[in-house]
């Protein structure tokens, strides 16, 4: 029951095609309308004129002296003007006091108010029994001038017209009747073979394989349908990154978990050892517990890196607060800086100042991994404390900058430009980590338009510190 309610798909060939002949098919109509007119128009042409020229000549036969007018009309001629086959003729003559002198009495008088015009044609339509004729008439003007015109009227019946108007209808639409199909037709034939690229461009697409990611080509295709082609080519570029980014995803987990499952399926072996004693078997529960925390932090690190890389323009961005974000995740590694003996603190202005325009949880992502990297690679014992600040600074107009400095070895210039690739580790060290850290804070402020530089604590001091700078442009701050 529910589909019988749903919109019925729509068809471009049935819409174009409807929005092509309804204007033609409401045209026809219209044009045979505007043909009768003419029709009828042309139809009284060559009648009215045959009228007026009986008029005339039955006004030269109308004779006047000052005693009296006079109309003489020989019988044959009075037959000869009578002789029509299809219409019924019939003319008048009255004198200047409305006299009959000669032909039928009952044929109907102009109207009162029309103007008297000696010696001018006219034309009129009227009824006569209940039938509609054509009357010509002409006034004629008698001696002495100052009496009242003589009136000659000539009129027939209408049938003659209807039928010559008919006969040019047929002429004009039985044509029509022809054309019209045939109109819908060629309109039907063109209407396909102008849709055609359509169809080959589905063709084409339905017949690439499903790992062809390639742009389809702009320049077979008519210039109406480029932009949806260049839409479709746009959704196969981002598509393809996706795809990139799910193999890249696949293959790094893939190779990060190796060593850590390796590592536990190794001390599982040696735990099942016959003459392991309770301190081997210790040992190997330690490895085993340290190298499924690695595992796990990998993943988590993967998860992170992949959903920072999907975030895109569909980013879900809110006003958001980077000192809050800062001292949260401050506080959740406090037991962790406690446990390796490090200073950890924060900086920053007060609450409701340092507003920027962003997703909260992959900033929170930022600055936790920040810290994390800090306090991995920063190191302390009882003689020097290991410091790890975390700063806030700038300003609204200016943009607001997240610090996060560490009073450790540092990193070398020439490896500065490499340490945000995926997986990549400063050589020389035995910190425990999956190298994915930095990359996911690069990816995470490149999708908040935030520029990472990376510079020394102490310039100049040994140790020299690391101090990596997260800066949000202005135009970015607030919404």
């Amino acid at each position: 029951m529910v589909k019988l309610f749903q919109a019925r798909q729509r068809s471009l060939f049935g819409e174009i095609l409807d929005w092509m002949l309804t204007p033609f098919l409401l045209l026809w109509p219209i044009t045979f309308g505007l043909t009768w007119l003419v029709a009828e128009g042309i139809a009284k042409v060559p009648f009215d004129r045959g009228l007026l020229q009986n008029a005339s000549v039955l006004a030269q036969l109308v004779k006047s002296d000052a005693s009296q007018v006079s109309f003489h009309l020989p019988s044959t001629s009075a037959l000869f003007l009578r002789a029509d086959d299809t219409d019924k003729v019939y003319f008048q003559v009255l004198g200047g006091s409305s006299e009959l002198l000669g032909g039928d009495a009952h044929l109907p008088l102009p109207q009162d108010d029309e103007k008297l015009v000696t010696d001018e044609l006219r034309l009129r339509d009227d009824m006569l029994d209940g039938m509609p004729i054509r009357v010509a008439y002409i006034w004629v003007r008698v001696e002495p001038s100052q009496a009242r015109p003589a009136l000659v009227q000539v009129a027939e019946t209408l049938e003659k017209r209807s039928v010559l108007a008919h006969e040019i209808i047929k002429g004009v639409m039985l044509p029509l009747f022809v054309i019209l199909p045939l109109s819908v037709l060629l309109v039907w034939l063109a209407l396909s073979r102008g849709i055609k690229p359509l169809s080959e461009l589905e063709d084409r697409i339905r017949q690439r394989k499903p790992e062809d990611m390639s742009p389809l080509d702009e320049q077979t295709v008519p210039s109406e349908v480029v932009p949806l082609v260049s839409s479709i080519n746009d959704l196969l570029v981002r598509l393809q990154g996706s795809i990139a980014t799910q193999k890249r995803f696949l293959a790094d987990a893939a190779h990060q978990l190796k060593t850590p499952l390796a590592g536990l399926r190794m001390q599982a072996d040696l735990a099942q050892r016959s003459d392991a004693n309770a301190d081997d078997l210790k040992q190997s529960l330690k490895q085993i517990g340290r190298a499924s925390m690695r595992a796990t932090h990998t993943v988590n690190q993967l998860l992170a890196l992949a959903h920072a890389e999907s975030s895109g323009a569909s980013m879900n961005k809110q006003n958001c607060d980077l000192s809050v974000l800062t001292m949260e995740v401050v506080k959740d590694s406090l037991p962790r800086a406690m446990d390796l003996k490090i200073d950890l603190g924060f900086e920053g202005p007060d609450t409701g100042t340092a507003i920027v325009l962003g997703n909260a949880t992959l900033l929170k992502e930022l600055v936790r991994n920040l810290i994390d990297n800090a306090l991995n690679y920063t190191p302390s014992n009882t003689q020097l404390s290991g410091v790890v600040t975390a700063r806030v600074s700038g300003s609204q107009e200016t943009g607001w900058q997240l610090a996060v400095e560490d009073s450790g070895p540092g990193i070398p210039a020439t490896e500065r430009d490499r340490v945000f690739e995926p997986f990549y580790r400063v050589l020389g060290n035995e910190v425990d980590g999956s190298g994915l850290g930095l990359a996911i804070v690069l990816e995470i402020a490149e999708k908040h338009q935030a520029i990472v530089t990376l510079g020394e604590t102490h310039p100049g001091q040994m140790p020299p510190g690391a101090r990596f700078t997260v800066s949000f442009s202005p135009q970015h701050l607030q919404s």
